[in-house]
């Protein structure tokens, strides 16, 4: 599920109207004669509004054209920042807003500058805490679910009384990418407590597709479950490979897609998500379809572009995975999966006429790859497969060479995948292939020492013959016996 700022602005301006602090001057008023307040209760005075407004304004604007550059933040942040100067810096909701505009163009660094000013001026102002709860866990690995999920139900439960459904949502994420199987008061495990927060947001609002999109996986997950499976990635990488899960157990994801989509049909996370259920479902042209849709809505979908990638390469669309792949290399130029999935992609086109070129192309990628995860284990025994398949069909002299590094790129494969279960099958494979590569060996010697041998025998054949002849040439001529009356 991708963060949704957009949310985060909305839910400013039905908490703040427009405005804070107690700066001197005329006060800004509704239409009906009240003061507009800001979150924490204070007057706004009418130039910080109409700043504040103006801003606003101009964030919509280049959200609408999404032409949003370092320019574009850094004028509109400033716009922001004068509504809260304009207020004496007691303007929390125009502070917070400044981080949004930067993280627009992803200035993260001055993003959490305001966000963390915010939280200094209004300790409960939610949104702030939750996107510096998303940041820490970011940049912690990912790995502190238990401190993200402290901050989170801060923001969500403790400060906003169930009222800010972004927060509400990241909550239920983090608890369903923890799934832990223990209970409490809020549900017998993670993925209970997930499902309990994502219907807490579509309670207080039924439109919130992001709620949509999480209720969807926390169903997809929960099929998953029931068969020992769980899902680390939201990549369907491996679609197909795996045990399936129950068709009963997904229908209730896929309604929720489809109520989904019927709301909004304009969301791409949740197409994304229902070509993950279809995947499961085995309906593979759907899913090709939900994914193309779902790129096609957001072109820096990262998961959208590797979904549609993955499930192409089981179609043998090796084009169409290509672009994929690339696109998605452009938003994450060191992804490991993306280098290794354009890798095969490429091999799979190789043919006679671009032998050389898609054959060094694939390679690239495979060192890029290789760069990326050294310890990932795949990268072997794909490299393995190349250089078996093809690069020995083009080493000439050199194949013997070229054959015994298949070979220990097969056993380095061996050694680094170890007994992991997911790795059993290319395992015994890899040790066919070996066996196969020193049969291939032995048979190539064992044709050349019969070239040899019968070369030999051919030059001794011709050495006897010319020796022959030779020495007939010098005898004398053979006597014939006389034949008596």
């Amino acid at each position: 599920m991708k963060t949704s700022y957009l949310a985060g602005i909305a839910l400013v301006l039905v908490a703040v109207g427009c405005g804070g602090g107690d700066a001197s001057g005329p006060k800004a008023k509704h239409a009906d004669g009240s003061a507009v307040k800001t979150g924490s209760g204070s007057s706004v005075s009418q130039a910080a509004a109409n700043k504040f407004k103006a801003a606003l304004d101009a964030m919509a604007g280049h959200d609408k054209a999404n032409d949003w550059n370092e320019a574009a933040c850094t004028s509109t942040a400033k716009m922001f920042l004068d509504a809260a100067s304009e207020q004496g810096d007691k303007f929390a909701e125009a502070t917070y807003n400044a981080g949004l505009a930067y993280q627009r163009c992803k200035k993260d660094s001055d993003a959490k500058n305001y966000f963390s000013q915010t939280l200094q001026k209004d300790p409960k102002f939610h949104q702030a805490r939750m996107q510096l709860a998303l940041y820490k866990f970011a940049e912690g690995g990912e790995r502190d679910y238990d401190g993200a999920i402290s901050e989170l139900r801060q923001a969500a439960i403790t400060d906003a009384q169930f009222k800010n459904v972004e927060a509400l949502v990241h909550l239920g994420m983090m608890y369903m990418k923890r799934n832990n199987s223990s209970g409490d008061n809020d549900g017998a495990n993670d993925l209970a407590r997930a499902k309990k927060y994502a219907q807490s947001a579509l309670a207080v609002d039924d439109g919130f597709m992001p709620a949509f999109n999480l209720l969807a996986l926390i169903y997809l997950e929960a099929a998953k479950q029931k068969v020992g499976r769980t899902s680390g990635r939201r990549v369907a990488t491996n679609a197909g490979k795996e045990k399936k899960v129950d068709t009963q157990a997904l229908e209730l994801a896929a309604l929720v897609c489809s109520q989904a989509i019927r709301k909004n049909p304009g969301y791409a996370s949740v197409h994304n998500t229902a070509g993950m259920i279809n995947v499961e479902l085995g309906n593979l042209n759907s899913a090709v379809q939900s994914f193309n849709t779902a790129r096609k809505l957001d072109p820096s979908f990262y998961e959208a572009q590797m979904n549609f990638a993955a499930v192409n390469m089981q179609f043998r669309g090796f084009q169409q995975a290509e672009e994929a792949y690339r696109a998605a290399l452009k938003m994450r130029p060191s992804d490991y999966d993306a280098h290794l999935g354009l890798a095969l992609a490429l091999r799979g086109q190789i043919n006679d006429s671009n032998f050389d070129k898609m054959l060094a192309a694939s390679a690239a990628e495979i060192d890029a790859a290789k760069k990326a995860a050294p310890d990932r284990a795949e990268t072997y025994y794909n490299e393995a497969i190349l250089t078996q398949e093809y690069k020995a069909k083009s080493g000439g002299k050199d194949s013997e060479k070229v054959l015994n590094d298949a070979k220990n790129l097969f056993g380095q494969f061996v050694n680094k995948a170890g007994s992991a279960p997911e790795f059993a099958d290319a395992v015994k494979r890899s040790k066919e292939r070996m066996g196969e590569i020193d049969q291939v060996i032995a048979f190539n010697k064992q044709t050349e020492a019969e070239r040899k041998a019968t070369a030999a025998d051919k030059k001794t054949q011709e050495a006897e013959k010319e020796a022959q002849g030779d020495e007939g040439e010098g005898a004398a001529p053979e006597k014939k016996e006389e034949k008596k009356p």
